[in-house]
């Protein structure tokens, strides 16, 4: 690697699964604007879904997702009867005007909830929304919540994409992060789900984590490919203890550095590829015929707030406390207390409390930090014709880059500009250069690679 693109391994950027991203947000975007954008959706529209569970019932140290631990379910039950009342509230503005195209469970754990529960959900949202014949349901599945009825309810609410966390097989790098998960445990829950018809199943594997080596990620790896996975992300470990507290119980000693860290990556990425899977932007891996691979391939590859997918919705509604949501208008975020989300949704009200309307010059911005996030590169012709002179006022910024940057982090071939090869890894870097917001901003980052 040269000098200069080693240099910026330490780099601390957004991970620009929006833009503006969150740090961003204000309070000028709040229930009242939100439901204007909820009315202002068209007959025909096609949306998707993310419902956000805001618990486990064990902490991993290493996440820095809005979630907390709980050893009791009532805090669970008296949750869902607040998602429920949400639900119907958005679906009192929206329904009959618009169809569901995908939906995503995250958290937190989802599958912490009973069987019962899960169940329960699915039909209030199919009973809510109209859903397209082919629409996509996504579960992040957490292992050790497992066993054979969960799997049933999975298969009952019409699963068809099955997301792992696998993190990492070495026990002693388990041990550190507080998320303890054998091989086996992992296949009988792959097994599970196949043996129940889901056609997809995607495994979260991480690098960087506390005693990681090349030579562990790289075991976790080829375990991970003998369950033939339709898609992989490899993911670098978020370390942001002054956002997730809990992230304090890692010491930083036993951090791997950044040289140590892009050898994981690079590696990792190596083994995946050598097996057949096609990479998919920074992080993902699909094989060859899957959805993602396919659009990658066609240049209609999307990125949202649950990594590369493609969805090609525009418009996406965040359910449950900081849930973000994607329209037309702009992002916009719910309550992230998840008491204070309770009170807010009853009787009809809604949770919104922050967000951001775009402006001409944040969607051009926006568009050209997602083509190269997504494709490392973007037309200088799409991008004058999609956007006229707000775009010609990008091209000249890209232009100069291209042509003067000294370490070439993008270059123009024909009329595209395009990120070589070697400076792939720090697209993320590349991506802020663009953002108008990111050298005024306050907010902290976690490392580009």
């Amino acid at each position: 690697m040269r000098p200069e693109l080693a240099a910026r391994l330490g780099e601390n950027v957004p991970r620009y699964t929006s833009y503006p991203t969150a740090p961003h947000f204000h309070a000028g975007v709040d229930a009242a604007v939100y439901r204007g954008w909820l009315e202002a959706l068209e007959s025909g529209d096609e949306i998707s879904l993310y419902l956000h569970i805001p618990y486990c019932d064990k902490l991993c140290w290493f996440c820095a997702c809005h979630t907390k631990q709980t050893r009791h379910y009532e805090p669970v039950t008296a949750y869902l009867r607040s998602l429920h009342a949400e639900i119907a509230t958005i679906a009192g503005l929206v329904s009959g005007k618009v169809r569901v195209r995908a939906i995503h469970f995250g958290g937190g754990s989802p599958t912490m909830l009973k069987p019962d529960d899960m169940v329960a959900l699915g039909a209030v949202l199919q009973d809510s929304f109209d859903f397209l014949l082919d629409a996509k349901i996504s579960v992040e599945i957490e292992p050790n919540d497992m066993d054979e009825a969960r799997l049933d309810a999975l298969a009952e609410i019409g699963m068809t994409r099955a997301s792992l966390g696998v993190q990492d097989f070495d026990p002693k790098v388990q041990k550190a992060i507080n998320r303890e998960q054998s091989f086996l445990q992992t296949k009988a829950v792959v097994d599970g789900v196949r043996l129940r018809g889901v056609g997809s199943v995607n495994l979260d594997l991480l690098y960087g984590l506390p005693h990681q080596t090349k030579e562990s990620v790289c075991s976790t790896v080829a375990q991970a490919l003998t369950l033939e996975p339709d898609r992989m992300a490899l993911f670098g470990y978020a370390h942001v203890p002054w956002f997730k507290k809990h992230q304090t119980m890692i010491d930083e000693a036993w951090l791997p550095g950044p040289a140590e860290r892009f050898a994981q990556s690079q590696l990792a990425a190596r083994a995946i590829v050598d097996k057949g899977y096609e990479a998919i932007g920074l992080d993902h891996f699909a094989k060859p015929g899957d959805a993602l691979a396919i659009a990658a391939r066609a240049g209609a590859l999307h990125r949202n707030f649950q990594g590369y997918t493609e969805d090609r919705c525009e418009t996406l509604i965040g359910l449950g406390p900081s849930s973000i949501g994607r329209f037309r208008q702009g992002y916009v975020q719910n309550m992230p207390s998840t008491a204070e989300y309770g009170r807010m949704v009853a009787d009809g009200g809604l949770a919104a409390v922050r967000g951001i309307a775009l402006s001409d010059d944040d969607r051009v911005r926006g568009w050209i930090i997602e083509r190269l996030m997504c494709d490392f590169a973007f037309s200088a012709i799409d991008l004058v014709e999609r956007f006229g002179e707000a775009g010609q006022k990008l091209l000249l910024q890209s232009s100069s880059m291209a042509l003067h940057d000294p370490v070439r982090l993008l270059e123009l071939d024909g009329d595209s500009f395009v990120v070589p090869d070697e400076s792939r890894p720090f697209v993320r870097s590349i991506a802020a250069k663009f953002d108008k917001y990111f050298e005024s901003g306050t907010a902290r980052h976690s490392v580009a690679v």
